[in-house]
């Protein structure tokens, strides 16, 4: 039998509870539900809310097919918010947008990443945050990520911009930076400039292009993520991987202490601890008087 449930007054048919979606560790999509709906629903809704979402499906685990989309899926129910996305050269196209328990809940019964853009639904295009995802090239890895982040803090520091870091939920580390809203175009270009200054700096360990043969042992720091059209996994996330790894905010201190990859890697079962003692690391983000303007070229 099928199991429905309510949430929030509506009523939501839940599908395959038993079924192991990560066999490294035999998590099972009712386990993955219940890191949703009682471990992360608080502060990833806080992140979702107003942003088009992108779903990275993986219906039968991260061994089993993979299909991204941003258009609503079939069957979504009509108490599931949408908002109208423009795109280059279409027409206008509708996304939803997780405002609340039983959305969050109905989409995760869809077994997805979500995956959100650095802007609001009401102003597509005019970003509130920049990121930078640092992407180590093996054998580098989230270790040299770290280094490559504290350079960056400092050198956001000097423009008057505080960043925010939280695992890829992979293998790298991301920087988010609040900023007053801000043309997507002009938060690439200087996101660019930040990447190509820290490959000048840290040439030894840093590369700005995405050309895979230059990356072996550095840290390509991506700020193609910027671009109005791009999106990136949303904090708190469960990822498509062999274990339910987390995009999980951390501390600067974690991040200056890190000597091993091992350090950064949270899981489902981490999050209810980490979100008592730190609360939302990233609540920031979401506070508009938190955003600051990036600088003036000449």
């Amino acid at each position: 039998m099928t199991p429905i449930t309510e949430v929030e007054g509506r009523r939501l048919t839940l599908s395959n509870l038993d079924k192991v979606l990560y066999p490294a560790t035999g998590t099972t999509k009712g386990e993955v539900l219940h890191y949703y709906a009682a471990t992360a629903a608080e502060a990833l809704l806080a992140h979702l809310r107003d942003r088009p979402v992108s779903f990275l499906r993986y219906p039968d685990g991260p061994d089993g097919q993979r299909f991204f989309t941003k258009n609503p899926p079939p069957g979504t129910p009509s108490w599931v918010r949408t908002a109208p996305v423009p795109h280059k050269e279409k027409e206008p196209a509708s996304q939803v947008v997780v405002q609340d328990l039983a959305s969050l809940i109905w989409a995760a019964n869809l077994v997805v990443e979500f995956h959100t853009p650095q802007w609001l639904s009401g102003a597509p295009g005019v970003a509130d945050r920049m990121v930078l995802d640092l992407d180590p090239g093996a054998p580098a890895t989230v270790v040299e990520c770290c280094k490559v982040a504290l350079w960056l803090r400092e050198r956001l520091a000097a423009d008057g911009l505080e960043a925010y870091g939280k695992t890829s939920g992979s293998k790298g580390l991301h920087l988010l930076v609040p900023l007053e809203p801000t043309a997507s175009e002009r938060v690439s270009a200087y996101a660019k400039e930040l990447a190509v200054e820290a490959e000048r700096e840290l040439g030894d360990l840093v590369v700005h292009r995405m050309k895979r043969a230059l990356r072996p042992g550095k840290v390509f720091v991506d700020f193609s993520q910027n671009a109005a059209a791009k999106t990136t996994a949303t904090p708190y996330t469960l990822r498509a991987r062999d274990q339910p790894s987390v995009s999980a905010p951390v501390t600067w201190a974690e991040i200056e202490e890190c000597g091993d990859p091992g350090e950064l890697v949270f899981l489902a079962d981490d999050m209810a601890e980490r979100l008592a003692r730190y609360g939302d690391l990233l609540g920031p983000l979401n506070e508009p008087d938190r955003g600051r303007p990036i600088p003036d070229r000449p």
